[in-house]
C-alpha cells in the first residue's frame, strides 16, 4: 500500500509512505532567505513536519541526500545539520554539489522508517 500526502503543487507529494518507509523532500519555505544555514535550518523544519505527518521522526531517518548549490557553503549546511540531527541515531548522508533553482541554495531528500 502507498500513502501519497499533498504537496504545494499538484504534480508534487510532500511524503510517501510505503510499508514501513517514508520518503520526503524539502527545500525551505518562502520567503527564501540567501543564507545558506537559515535554508538548510528550514528546510530540515519542514522534514522533521513531513515525517511527523507520516509517523516517523528524524531519529529513524535511514538516509538522506542533501543537494547544495555552492560547495564552498557546506559548511554552513554542516552547522544547520549537526544542531538538528538525532546523535544517538545519525543517518547515511550525501551531500552533491548542484545548480538549484533560484532562490533555493539546498534541497533535502529522505528516507526514514516509519
Amino acid at each position: 500500500m502507498i500513502d501519497r500526502f499533498p504537496g504545494l503543487a499538484p504534480t508534487r507529494s510532500r511524503a510517501v509512505v510505503h510499508d514501513d518507509l517514508v520518503f520526503t523532500v524539502a527545500v525551505a519555505p518562502d520567503p527564501v532567505t540567501p543564507s545558506m544555514y537559515e535554508q538548510t535550518r528550514k528546510a530540515l523544519a519542514r522534514i522533521d513536519e513531513s515525517l511527523a505527518l507520516c509517523g516517523s521522526h528524524k531519529s529513524r531517518i535511514l538516509s538522506a541526500i542533501v543537494y547544495i548549490n555552492g560547495m564552498p557553503l557546506k559548511s554552513e549546511m554542516n552547522r544547520a545539520w549537526d544542531e538538528w540531527v538525532d546523535m544517538g541515531n545519525p543517518p547515511m548522508r550525501a551531500c552533491i554539489g548542484v545548480e538549484l533553482e533560484p532562490p533555493h541554495i539546498v534541497e533535502i531528500v529522505v528516507t526514514a522508517a516509519k
